[in-house]
């Protein structure tokens, strides 16, 4: 099993038409692959950012008939390159809500594996900003680490970046490198973006890779972008600046191991008794 390869997060602005994004992202990933990148990787909601949640769940589509899916399938087999769809929207037969779906898809066009978003984006930011992505979508239950002829990838999505215990999961289960596909606020992002990723990458000994949503996507939605590739000591490899487009890096499955020699923490986790809360309510 080869020790390096080179990695790829794309930068991308998601409208509300499918086809459209498909033509977009598939062109960011021919231009990753033309500069040597093995792994690709898209954000969440790659295929559509539908600002109306009726339009939303017409345009859905099952996996089995989705189009951004078939065309991934397709362009891996062109390419010859592993990609990652960071996320679509899925309308799973019977199911009253959406499902925000990962898809690993090998070279021969296979889907090596896919992952639901766990947590949802339910929040009242500050400056008025609302979202409820419950009302939507129904979260995923699994965690799923995937094996890369490389490592093992221990998939995200999104909201997930902020529950540290996921990442553990994922790690302590041999992930060697974590996918965070996203579309971060500009608030949340301007805050919290670059600090939680670099976290989870020290936390776990892992490179963290983070494909990112970018721009103005409509009713008033605004994306921070800032796609980033971070490495196991928890410093950034590479950062996209404001825009549309494509960063790599070159990835050795060593440092790794060299970070977790260092501080070895994930040998270190004991069990322990939670604090009472019904005692400290009646100290109170």
């Amino acid at each position: 099993m080869s020790k390096t390869f080179t990695a790829a997060c794309i930068q991308m602005t998601s409208g509300p038409a499918i086809e459209t994004n498909v033509a977009a992202a598939s062109d960011l990933v021919r231009r990753a692959r033309e500069r040597g990148a093995d792994l690709i990787m898209t954000p969440e909601v790659s295929d559509m950012i539908e600002p109306k949640r009726a339009l939303a769940l017409d345009k859905a589509r099952p996996e089995g008939e989705h189009a951004m899916v078939a065309a991934f399938r397709e362009l891996a087999r062109e390419t010859s390159a592993w990609l990652l769809l960071g996320s679509v929207v899925v309308r799973d037969k019977n199911a009253e809500r959406l499902s925000n779906r990962s898809f690993l898809i090998s070279p021969q066009g296979e889907i090596a594996a896919r992952y639901d978003k766990i947590h949802m984006f339910d929040v009242d930011l500050p400056a008025g900003e609302r979202h409820r992505e419950s009302q939507a979508y129904k979260p995923g239950e699994k965690a799923v680490v995937a094996q890369l002829p490389w490592g093992r990838l221990g998939m995200s999505v999104c909201y997930d970046l902020r529950f540290p215990h996921l990442y553990r999961a994922l790690a302590k289960a041999g992930a060697d490198f974590l996918a965070v596909p996203s579309a971060f606020t500009v608030p949340t992002g301007r805050a919290h973006w670059h600090v939680l990723l670099r976290a989870r990458a020290i936390e776990n000994g892992c490179f963290v890779f983070a494909p990112a949503q970018w721009g103005e996507h409509g009713g008033g939605r605004r994306t921070f972008g800032h796609a980033l590739i971070v490495a196991p000591w928890g410093e950034i490899v590479a950062e996209a600046e404001d825009g549309i487009g494509v960063i790599t890096a070159a990835i050795d499955l060593g440092k790794v191991a060299e970070a977790r020699r260092a501080i070895p923490s994930l040998t270190h986790d004991r069990l322990f008794a939670a604090p009472n809360r019904a005692a400290i309510a009646a100290a109170d």
